[in-house]
C-alpha cells in the first residue's frame, strides 16, 4: 500500500524516488472475534504488511498511528511506516485501537494494544516471526501508547482457553516517534490527557498514564526521536522518558532534531531529521533485530 512518495531506502533513509514493491492488499483483521460485543466503529484491528520472505528478518512491529487519542493518522504515520519497515525486512502491523472518537477512555487503547502484541506473538509462526522479537512503534499519542505498553505488560494468562491471551503482551523493544509521555505535567499535552483520562482523572491514574513514573529494569530498549520546533507535543516528553530509563538501567537512544513541526512521520521533507529513519535501522540492526537467525 505504498502510493510512490516518501519511500525509503534499504538502509533506512526516506526518499521521494524510490518504491518499496508493493504486496498484495493488506487484510484488516479483528483483533477480538465478531461476537466480542463491540459495536459498528469501535472494532480495533490490525492491518499486516509483511516483506517478501527471502529478506524477513523475523522481525514484527506493530505501529500505533498518532491522533491525540480521537483519530488515527493511518497513511504518513501507518502504512507508509509500514512500507519503510519492510524495506527492512521487518513485518509491520497497522493497529486500529479505540479512542475519544468513540467514546472509549482508558483502559480501552492499552487493552487494543496489548491484544494486538499477542496476537502477532501467537500467531508468530504464521507470519514468519520469532516470538522474542516483537517490537512496538508509536508517533505522538501512539508514542504514549506504545510506551504505556512498555510499561504495562504481563507474561500472558496460561489458564485462558484463548491461545492469543496466553500469549504475553510486553514488546522487545520500543521505538517512540514525538510521543506525548507524562500527564499532570507543564509539558503534558493536554488534549491527549483530556482524551484518555476524561476531564478530572483522579491523581493516582494520571500517575499510573505518566509512563516515565512506570520505567522499571524490565521496560524494552527504546529508540525515541522528537524536533525542538515541536510546538504540539514538548519534546522534553521524550527526555524525561530517556532519563528514566537510562536510570533503570535500560538500553536507549534518543535523537532531538533540531528542524520539524509535530506529526512530520518520516519527515521526508527535513532536511537532518530524515535522518531519524536511517538512525533508527541502525539501531535495529546493531541490536539484532534486522539480522535473520542462521
Amino acid at each position: 500500500m505504498n502510493t510512490g512518495k516518501n519511500a525509503p531506502q534499504a538502509d533506512g533513509a526516506v526518499t521521494h524516488s524510490q518504491n518499496v514493491p508493493e504486496q498484495d492488499s493488506p487484510r484488516r483483521e479483528l483483533l477480538w472475534p465478531e461476537e466480542s460485543g463491540f459495536i459498528v466503529g469501535e472494532k480495533p484491528a490490525i492491518t499486516p504488511f509483511l516483506p517478501p520472505p527471502n529478506r524477513s528478518s523475523n522481525t514484527g512491529v506493530i505501529i500505533c498511528p498518532g491522533g491525540g487519542y480521537v483519530n488515527l493518522a493511518l497513511g504518513h504515520e501507518g502504512a507508509d511506516t509500514a512500507c519503510w519497515l519492510n524495506s527492512l525486512g521487518v513485518a509491520a502491523f497497522v493497529l486500529e485501537y479505540r479512542n475519544k472518537r468513540e467514546n472509549c477512555l482508558h483502559p480501552a487503547p492499552l487493552q487494543d494494544a496489548q491484544r494486538a502484541i499477542r496476537t502477532v506473538r501467537a500467531r508468530a509462526g504464521e507470519w514468519n516471526l520469532r516470538t522474542d522479537r516483537i517490537g512496538i512503534l508509536g508517533y505522538s499519542a501512539g508514542g504514549h501508547l506504545a510506551a504505556t505498553a512498555g510499561t504495562h505488560s504481563d507474561s500472558g494468562r496460561p489458564e485462558s482457553t484463548d491461545p492469543v491471551e496466553r500469549a504475553g503482551c510486553r514488546p522487545d523493544f520500543m521505538i517512540l516517534c514525538y510521543p506525548a509521555i507524562t500527564m499532570g505535567e507543564p509539558i503534558t499535552h493536554p488534549g491527549c490527557q483530556r482524551n484518555l483520562l476524561g476531564a478530572d482523572p483522579s491523581p493516582e491514574l494520571v500517575r499510573l498514564l505518566s509512563v516515565e513514573k512506570q520505567v522499571t529494569a524490565e521496560t524494552p530498549p527504546a529508540f525515541i526521536f522528537h524536533t525542538t520546533e515541536d510546538a504540539t507535543v514538548h519534546p522534553a516528553n521524550s527526555t524525561v522518558f530517556y532519563e528514566a530509563l537510562v536510570m533503570a538501567g535500560v538500553p536507549a537512544e534518543l535523537h532531538i532534531h533540531q528542524r520539524g513541526r509535530h506529526g512530520l512521520g518520516m519527515a521526508p521533507d527535513v532536511p537532518g531529521t530524515c535522518d531519524w529513519t536511517r538512525s533508527c535501522g541502525e539501531w535495529l540492526r546493531i541490536n539484532g533485530w534486522l539480522t535473520a537467525p542462521e
